[in-house]
């Protein structure tokens, strides 16, 4: 196709055009003032020259007609394969190519949105602008989403230049159920009941009903079974049965007929707090390392410490009154018999017999422990002697038989290649000085008679020994000098950390248990920790997806006593995992994702975006859509209507080739002028006489 256009490039430079053309008003004013005959030929002969000068041109231009684009946002989105959906979703993207390939000058532009990289859920808008943004504006011819409805980005639209269209999927006889968990605390305390807020939801064409069956189980244990109201929240009381974090699992039985039942579940993760742990210190005299434990325990915010000092025991006879004496006597009944189940931990701080705990007392702790309390020994040389703790009815759970022998010589701590793999134990030597650890000055020397040892001293001697008896936990450090490394002797040592450690394992911390399963999400799925201390290969990682597939993925050892397995996948929901007699749940992204919050398809969500541009919504469960004639829509008109959808007509074009020449030979503006001026003579001269 060809278009001509005048063009105007002056020979002249435009002022001084201006200025002669203005001298030349004035003589044809004056002129025709004087009423002098000839005046118009020669004003027309001046127009011929300016004419000239002005060197018009015409310029042709050379263009091809363009097609009009239509974009297709086809929804591939999960909640797009639930019921039919997907049928309807081909049968209409079917449709639409064969109507727009029927419509002349018409090119198609399919982009698919899926949800299989996140959590972000149906992204169409972003899809439909990166669309957008790679095509000429000029050429959109309109913009059609096949879709639920249910997108999560309409804060992204883009401003579309022609009329967009919704052809909405799914019927209007479905319906959901979905439970939702209106409010959890991400902290509890142990052992005091927490409130969370539950919903049980029925969206769209569901069945009257009043309540629902609510199954709650907690880090896959027993299940526990309550009757909510339907479309109601409800509060439920919830007791956490251990420390570290607790994985509570919420779910409802699905129902015939609804659409899914991913959304059936929830899953929250509450960290349970121990409110306060309580521990006794009784420390038989006092001595450097006495203020190492005191210090240690008092450091810790959650630690209740009740600290006793055995200054005046009773073989010392000194003639004080016992009036006269600040001294606080120590309460032993109420401590060990009445409410030694309050403590979470003992620790005998070079503690010998001494006539103030009779054998039954000792008895009573002994069982404190088996029934799930912990005592730590730190001995001195007192374990040693005839009053030693091990030779009292603590001696049938302490994992350590004194020899007798005291060595008073420098001595290098030292992790066995077992404790290399115990999380009391492990990694301690990052905490080593460069020049290594300083030595301690005492060491008691011991048998184990049960348990593990950790660290040894002199000799392979024994130095830290943990056991566990019946439900309790025992620990001996066979050394009252762990003050040395805290003091930097030699360059001290990671005194702190151990003792730390120590007490927190004997108080069942979860962090430090010998035998555990972890989880934690990745970019490209879970990473799944074996702690053991079992010798040998372990058994695979027992996966259970949340779509009910079975996997056994091997571990692989990354540190002494440390293993790993990678679940590589994109699928959110809950995992159950297994290894051996360890049994944990995990979440990947929510338990129920984005694309089954709302199930129900809806034209409500896009309604606002479709109105912008006189654009409409058309339900695919009422047959599929006719395209009206193009010339019957125009800009700014209402381009949907009962049972049909159109668009405009852009009629672009691109530009093939230019061509630019002379409107006139410049001998012709002169003729003309020549002409004129002779006219005007003889009309002037020759006419008039």
């Amino acid at each position: 196709m060809k278009l001509d256009a005048l063009l105007f490039d002056p020979l002249l430079p435009l002022w001084l055009m201006v200025a002669l053309a203005a001298c030349v008003l004035a003589a044809l004013a004056l002129a025709a003032v004087r009423r002098l005959a000839g005046w118009p030929y020669r004003g027309l002969a001046a127009a011929c020259v300016f004419l000239a000068l002005l060197n018009p041109s015409l310029k042709t231009e050379e263009r091809q007609a363009e097609a009009d684009i239509v974009i297709v946002v086809v929804d591939r989105s999960s909640s797009q394969r639930l019921s039919d959906r997907a049928a309807q979703t081909e049968a209409a993207l079917a449709h639409v190519t064969a109507q727009l390939a029927a419509r002349p000058a018409t090119e198609m532009r399919l982009v698919e949105v899926s949800d299989a990289n996140g959590p972000g859920g149906s992204e169409v808008m972003t899809a439909l602008a990166q669309a957008l943004s790679e095509t000429a504006q000029d050429r959109i011819a309109g913009a059609i989403v096949i879709s639920d409805g249910q997108i999560h980005d309409t804060e992204f639209a883009p401003k579309v230049p022609a009329p967009l269209h919704l052809l909405l999927t799914g019927r209007p006889r479905d319906w959901d159920r979905r439970l939702v968990v209106k409010n959890a605390p991400g902290f509890a305390i142990l052992g005091e009941p927490i409130t969370l807020t539950l919903l049980i939801e029925d969206q769209g064409a569901a069945p009257q009903a009043a309540s629902a069956d609510l199954i709650l189980s907690v880090d896959g244990g027993p299940e526990q079974l309550y009757q909510l109201p339907v479309n109601r929240e409800v509060e439920v009381d919830v007791s956490l049965g251990h420390g570290g974090i607790n994985i509570l699992q919420f779910s409802t039985p699905d129902m015939s007929g609804e659409l899914t039942d991913r959304n059936n579940g929830a899953v929250v993760q509450i960290n349970a707090l121990r409110d306060r742990l309580r521990v006794l210190l009784v420390s038989g005299v006092p001595h450097p390392g006495e203020r190492t434990w005191r210090n240690l325990l008092k450091s810790d915010s959650n630690v209740d410490l009740v600290h006793f000092t055995i200054l005046r025991p009773p073989e010392k006879r000194d003639g004080v009154p016992v009036t006269e004496l600040s001294l606080i006597a120590f309460p032993t009944r109420e401590l060990f018999l009445e409410k030694i189940g309050e403590f979470d931990l003992i620790v005998f701080d070079r503690y010998k017999r001494r006539g103030l705990l009779p054998a039954e007392y000792f008895e009573a702790i002994a069982n404190y422990v088996r029934q799930g309390g912990a005592i730590l020994v730190a001995a001195g040389p007192d374990y040693a002697g005839a009053n030693s703790l091990y030779r009292s009815p603590l001696g049938a759970i302490v994992p350590g038989r004194p020899t007798s022998r005291v060595f008073e010589e420098p001595i290098m701590p030292q992790v066995t290649e077992f404790g290399l793999k115990h999380p009391v134990s492990e990694s301690l030597e990052s905490f080593a000085p460069e020049s290594g650890w300083g030595r301690w000055l005492r060491q008691i020397e011991v048998e184990a008679t049960s348990g593990q040892v950790l660290m040894t001293g002199r000799g392979e001697s024994p130095l830290l020994v943990l056991d566990r008896v019946g439900k309790g936990r025992v620990a001996l450090l066979a050394s009252d000098h762990a003050w040395l490394w805290g003091r930097g002797y030699e360059g001290g040592g990671p005194q702190a950390e151990l003792l730390r450690r120590v007490a927190h394992w004997s108080m069942k911390e979860p962090d430090l248990e010998e035998e555990a399963l972890l989880a934690e999400p990745t970019e490209s799925g879970l990473q799944v920790t074996r702690r053991s201390l079992t010798e040998g290969p372990l058994a695979s990682l027992e996966v259970t997806t949340p779509s009910g597939k079975r996997l056994a993925i091997p571990f692989q050892p990354v540190a002494p006593g440390r293993y790993q397995a990678e679940i590589v996948s994109e699928e959110l929901g809950l995992y159950r995992l297994g290894s051996e007699d360890l049994e944990i749940v995990a979440a990947l992204g929510p338990a129920a994702p984005r694309e089954f919050v709302q199930t129900i398809a809806t034209d409500r969500v896009m309604a606002p975006i479709l109105a912008k541009t006189n654009g409409g919504a058309l339900a695919l469960s009422e047959g599929l859509p006719k395209f009206r004639n193009v010339r019957n829509v125009r800009n700014g008109r209402p381009a949907h209507g009962r049972g049909w959808i159109g668009l405009v007509s852009r009629e672009a074009y691109a530009v093939q080739g230019v061509e630019i020449g002379q409107l006139l030979p410049a001998w012709v503006y002169l003729i003309f002028a020549a002409l004129s001026l002779l006219t005007g003579w003889l009309r002037e001269g020759r006419w008039d006489k």
